[in-house]
C-alpha cells in the first residue's frame, strides 16, 4: 500500500508538468484554434533560460521563475504578432506546420549552442535533501514541484473565474465565436494569451530544470503527451486539461509500477476510450468542437 501511495505521489508530480503545459495549450487552443506545436520548445527554452541566466549572470532559480516565463512570454507575443496571425485566416494546418517549422528551428539553435549533451542545474540549497511524509519519505524539491503547480493552477483559474478580464479571456476561449457575437473584441486578446500560454510552458521548464534532462530534445519528447491530455480534458476547456493533466501524470506512475511493458502506452489507450465514449473529452463541449 506504500509502494502504491508513493507511486501516486509520484505521477501527481509528474502531473504538475502536465497540467501547466496543458493549461497552456489548451488557452492558446481555445482562443485561437491554433494547435501549437511548438508548445515543447518553448517547455526546452524555459529550463535551457534557467541554465542560461544562471550560468551568464548569476540569476538564482527563485528569480529565473520569475524572469525566464517573462521573457518567453515577449517572445510568444511577438511570434504570434509576426507570423502566427498572418495565417489564422487560413485552414489551420497552415500553423501547425508553422508551430512545427519553429519548433525543429528553435530545437536546432539550441543543439548549435549547446550540443546533445543533457546541461547541469542544481537544486536550491532550501529543497535540498527530504520531507517525510509519514508514510514515506520523498524529494523536498519534489514536494514543491507539486504545491507550486497546485498554487498556480488555482490562481489562473481564481483570475479566471473571478475577474473581469479572466471571464472575458475564459469565455473567448472557450465560446470565441459566441464571445464575438455579444461585442467582445476577441481579436484584442488573442496577443496577450498567446504569450501568457507560451510563459506557462516556460514557467513548466524552469520547474523542469532541476530534476529533468536539460537537453534540446525534452520538449520534443513530451508535446505528444500533452496533445493526448488536452484531448482528453476537452480541447479548449481549462480546467479540464489541468484535470487531465495531473490524471495522467497518476496513470503513468501507477501503470509503470505494474505493467511497464504498457507504461508509455496508458495513455493513448485513455485517450482513445475517452474519444469513443464522450469525443468533446472528459470536460469539453460538443458546442467547442465546431
Amino acid at each position: 500500500m506504500d509502494a502504491l501511495l508513493q507511486q501516486i505521489f509520484t505521477g501527481l508530480v509528474s502531473g504538475s508538468f502536465y497540467a501547466l503545459l496543458a493549461l497552456g495549450l489548451s488557452v492558446i487552443f481555445g482562443m485561437l484554434g491554433v494547435v501549437n506545436f511548438a508548445h515543447g520548445a518553448f517547455y526546452m527554452l524555459g529550463a535551457f533560460g534557467a541554465v542560461t541566466v544562471l550560468d551568464t549572470i548569476g540569476v538564482s532559480f527563485w528569480l529565473a521563475l520569475v524572469v525566464v516565463p517573462l521573457v518567453l512570454a515577449v517572445l510568444g507575443m511577438v511570434l504570434e504578432r509576426t507570423l502566427v496571425r498572418r495565417l489564422t485566416s487560413l485552414d489551420p494546418l497552415y500553423n501547425f506546420l508553422l508551430t512545427f517549422g519553429l519548433a525543429l528551428i528553435l530545437q536546432d539553435l539550441v543543439r548549435l549552442k549547446y550540443g546533445v549533451s543533457s546541461q547541469p542545474y542544481s537544486r536550491p540549497d532550501l529543497l535540498q535533501g527530504s520531507f517525510n511524509l509519514g508514510l514515506f519519505t520523498y524529494p523536498r524539491y519534489q514536494v514543491f514541484v507539486l504545491v507550486f503547480s497546485i498554487v498556480v493552477s488555482v490562481a489562473v483559474w481564481l483570475v479566471l473565474s473571478h475577474t473581469r478580464i479572466g471571464m472575458i479571456v475564459r469565455a473567448s476561449t472557450e465560446r470565441p465565436e459566441l464571445t464575438s457575437a455579444l461585442g467582445v473584441n476577441v481579436g484584442r486578446w488573442v496577443t496577450p494569451v498567446f504569450g501568457f500560454g507560451v510563459a506557462l510552458a516556460g514557467l513548466a521548464g524552469v520547474l523542469a530544470a532541476p530534476m529533468r534532462a536539460v537537453n534540446s530534445e525534452m520538449g520534443g519528447d513530451l508535446i505528444i503527451v500533452i496533445f493526448a491530455v488536452v484531448v482528453i480534458g476537452g480541447l479548449g476547456s481549462v480546467f479540464g486539461s489541468v484535470a487531465a493533466g495531473y490524471l495522467i501524470g497518476m496513470l503513468t506512475a501507477v501503470g509503470n509500477f505494474y505493467v511497464p511493458a504498457l507504461s508509455q502506452s496508458l495513455v493513448f489507450i485513455l485517450m482513445a476510450l475517452v474519444l469513443l465514449l464522450r469525443p468533446a473529452g472528459l470536460f469539453g463541449r460538443e458546442e467547442s468542437m465546431s
